[in-house]
């Protein structure tokens, strides 16, 4: 396994992931803004894990699919923990174990691991189907 590439596109995931979730409170659809944020997000997740899941396999690594995309939500859990929390979350009386336990949360980790082992297979079937 790659760790450092894992990481590193872990937290490109996660900046372009802070970017777009932030960016959805400037365009006003719901009336919840933060319901909005956290449906957005959960949307927009799917493609840059894609995307990030592209990077790591373009080199025709064979990692565990589980295993990488684990690492890319831990790498984003980390920086939620470090980042996120302290300066979007505690200002507003919210509390590190609010943001940990909200459903939202753990719903975008079962997408940052179902995407990344989706593409694997869907990457190395379509390779075998080539190589026949």
């Amino acid at each position: 396994m790659k760790l450092v590439r894992a990481i590193s596109i872990g937290i490109v995931i996660w900046i372009i992931g802070v970017n777009l979730y932030s960016l959805s409170y400037y365009v006003p659809i719901l009336e919840d803004a933060e319901q909005q944020a956290n449906i957005w997000l959960s949307v927009v997740v799917l493609p840059i894990v894609w995307f990030g899941a592209k990077l790591y396999y373009g080199k025709g690594v064979r990692t565990n699919a589980f295993k990488v995309g684990l690492i890319f939500f831990i790498t984003s859990a980390i920086l939620d923990a470090l980042i996120t929390v302290p300066f979007t979350i505690l200002p507003y009386g919210g509390t590190y174990y609010d943001f940990f336990i909200d459903f939202g949360f753990w719903f975008i980790g079962l997408e940052f691991i179902a995407v990344t082992i989706v593409y694997r297979y869907a990457k190395f079937s379509i390779e075998k189907q080539t190589q026949s």
